[in-house]
């Protein structure tokens, strides 16, 4: 993921990310049309959106969809795939109160800069008796990224914060008033089709030098992942799903 985690960050690697990594939570996305209600007709805020992938799996489904995503990067490949998709962070929603169904976060919750703010404001535009979702990866023991991230760095890892451990996005989401639906934690398969398409998702936003130095140091730690010319990573999810008061 991008060292630069700002906007210009998001938006240089935007075209990257969206295809290396746009769809790697499309099992979760499952998990969340059941518990969330997604169906035709329901109207569904996408916070911190990326390039729209979700929302474009949201719409097949006949939902009316909408997004938001501050990296102009990210929106430029939203818009292109026919998507309302706004200038906004998660704290500043540009819709009136009680305007959706549900409200989702993918991904994203994390980059906010007051987790209670972000979340006071998702609630503000969700009708009453909507759904707020949220999602994020899980801890780095169940994650094969995170196993081959370890490996490019020799200092000791920071503990997984609260948002990806048993339990951290339920008791966030009750202190925050929500009252929660259900929840859970979701295993997704991410192929690369050979070596380089590894190295460049692994160390997206890192200069070609640095790919090129950290190539083997990848290849490497993921040998056990092969499958044939490509890899398979197994990465894990946590999401909850909770109502508005």
């Amino acid at each position: 993921m991008p060292e630069n985690e700002n906007e210009d960050g998001w938006s240089d690697v935007a075209a990257e990310w969206s295809r290396l990594w746009g769809r790697a939570p499309e099992p979760v996305w499952r998990e969340i049309e059941a518990a969330a209600g997604i169906q035709s007709g329901v109207k569904i805020l996408d916070v911190g959106c990326g390039g729209g992938e979700f929302l474009v799996h949201a719409r097949a489904l006949g939902a009316e969809v909408a997004g938001v995503d501050p990296a102009a990067g990210m929106r430029a490949i939203a818009e292109a795939r026919g998507l309302d998709v706004r200038d906004a962070g998660a704290e500043e929603l540009p819709w009136p109160d009680a305007t959706f169904d549900v409200v989702t976060a993918i991904n994203a919750l994390q980059f906010a800069d007051d987790t209670f703010d972000a979340l006071d404001e998702m609630a503000r535009v969700l009708k009453p008796g909507g759904r707020i979702v949220i999602a994020n990866w899980a801890e780095r023991a169940l994650s094969d990224l995170d196993a081959i991230e370890l490996a490019l760095s020799d200092d000791e890892p920071e503990p997984d914060g609260e948002l990806r451990v048993a339990g951290g996005l339920e008791a966030l989401l009750d202190e925050a008033g929500f009252t929660l639906v259900s929840s859970g934690v979701t295993a997704a398969q991410w192929y690369a089709a050979d070596a380089d398409e590894l190295v460049r998702a692994v160390l997206l936003g890192e200069d070609e030098s640095v790919m090129t130095e950290l190539a083997p140091v990848v290849v490497e730690a993921a040998a056990h992942l092969r499958r044939g010319d490509g890899y398979e990573l197994t990465n894990a999810y946590r999401w909850a799903v909770a109502t508005a008061l």
